[in-house]
């Protein structure tokens, strides 16, 4: 029973490991169009050839549960954690697509910061998802979640300053547009947030 389930087990973490590493992928892929504004179309067609790549990622876990009697963790905890961490990608998308549709001329200085916290979410959140497969390393992966935690109050913050400097003055649709793609930035946080949070889940169940 035990040579059966080890590889399961592996495949599943090794599947949730990808997903997570699609999704850091997808924020360095964003950081790099809002650090260097040209050929944005060109940049936003490689986030969303990211971001369908995590679908099909997500999928594939989904139909390897559909066929797994035992899991090596809770089979919620492993639909919970891959589909927050393709939500992350989802708004990581949206917002490069809005700023590509919108016309956008140049990023907030909101925008910038946003995605430097988007990355540094991903990249811990990346680096804790290797972790749950030893749960050795449980202490880690919940500094890693609380410093997550932290983070997501930081985007909170730049959000709300970001909004109100673009309502000191300047055109209204400008300040309509630039709005919604902030938004868009601080709700990826967001889930990073949940993805933190389902990883403490995890943690706690399983040490």
């Amino acid at each position: 029973m035990k040579e059966w389930i080890v590889p399961q087990e592996r495949h599943f973490f090794d599947q949730l490991e990808q997903i997570a590493g699609t999704v850091d992928e997808g924020a360095i892929a964003l950081l790099g169009l809002l650090n260097d504004f040209t050929d944005v179309p060109a940049k936003r067609i490689r986030i969303k050839e990211i971001e369908h790549r995590a679908d099909e990622q997500v999928h594939a876990v989904f139909e390897e549960l559909n066929k797994t009697f035992i899991t090596p963790i809770d089979r919620e905890d492993i639909q919970a954690l891959a589909s927050r961490l393709d939500s992350v990608l989802d708004m990581i998308e949206a917002a490069a697509s809005r700023i590509h549709l919108y016309g956008l001329d140049k990023p907030t200085g909101a925008m910038i910061e946003l995605g430097q916290v988007i990355g540094q979410s991903t990249r811990l959140l990346k680096d804790a998802v290797g972790m749950i497969r030893n749960m050795r390393q449980a202490s880690e992966v919940e500094r890693i979640a609380i410093e997550v935690h932290r983070l997501e109050n930081v985007a909170d913050d730049l959000m709300n300053a970001g909004v109100a400097i673009l309502f000191r003055g300047g055109d209204a649709v400008r300040i309509i547009k630039c709005k919604e793609i902030i938004e868009r930035l601080e709700e990826a946080t967001d889930f990073c947030e949940d993805v933190a949070n389902v990883l403490s889940d995890i943690v706690a169940k399983n040490q």
